[in-house]
């Protein structure tokens, strides 16, 4: 199964605050960790929310805010995609990470849909075009 981790922002990762030295290894150790375990798909920081623009639908319609965004607990500082067995993998592997934050942080783990999630929805012309996408996306 895949899941994304979600590295929750923090005050200090919306002010902008970036990590030590001795974390950035500490991290860079633990990605390495997974890398070699087959576990990390992919894996990035983000930006403060200050940085960032929120587009809202509602019909039609569409309106552009700019950040920043608040509270800071809703807000996502980073991520990870993992390939992992079940939700106990992830939770394990989870629990070895650094904390990502100066101060207390929090990681959130949700499963990524899958075609067959989708059931009889996702029909045989879909489930090719999903395909096709994936494929495309997949080239160098």
């Amino acid at each position: 199964m895949r899941v994304m981790v979600i590295v929750k922002a923090t005050k200090d990762s919306e002010d902008g605050q970036m990590p030590s030295t001795e974390l950035l290894s500490a991290m860079g150790r633990y990605n390495e960790d997974l890398a070699e375990a087959g576990i990390m798909k992919a894996g990035e920081g983000l930006h403060p929310s200050a940085k960032g623009k929120r587009v809202a639908f509602d019909g039609p319609s569409r309106t552009v805010t700019d950040g920043p965004f608040t509270p800071e607990k809703d807000l996502v500082a980073g991520f990870w995609i993992w390939e992992v067995k079940d939700m106990a993998e992830a939770v394990a592997w989870a629990e070895r990470c650094p904390n990502p934050m100066p101060g207390p942080s929090e990681l959130e783990i949700r499963p990524i849909f899958e075609a067959a999630d989708f059931g009889d929805a996702l029909t045989p012309d879909l489930a090719e075009q999903e395909a096709r996408l994936r494929a495309t996306v997949a080239k160098p």
